[in-house]
């Protein structure tokens, strides 16, 4: 019985494929697992941290926009690059 060429090719580049898809995969854990070395989650929340080194308690209030000059606005931009 012979094996036909075209299935056999097939078969090693499949091998082959599957080879350097763990060959690639494994280096590319190894090289990650490298560049994180030495890095730590931090110990507190960022923003719980801001908020204790405030002396002051600052406000900051909240200004909505007119929704009419913005759109006004968006039509002379529009309207002046034609």
């Amino acid at each position: 019985m012979r094996i036909n060429p075209a299935v056999a090719f097939t078969l090693i580049l499949l091998t082959l494929m599957c080879g350097a898809g763990i060959v690639s995969s494994s280096w590319g854990y190894a090289l990650g697992r490298q560049a994180l070395t030495g890095v730590r989650q931090p110990e507190t929340r960022p923003s719980n941290a801001a908020a204790a080194n405030r002396s002051g308690e600052t406000r900051h209030e909240l200004v909505l926009l007119d929704e009419d000059k913005i759109i006004e606005d968006v039509k002379t931009r529009i309207d002046s690059n034609n």
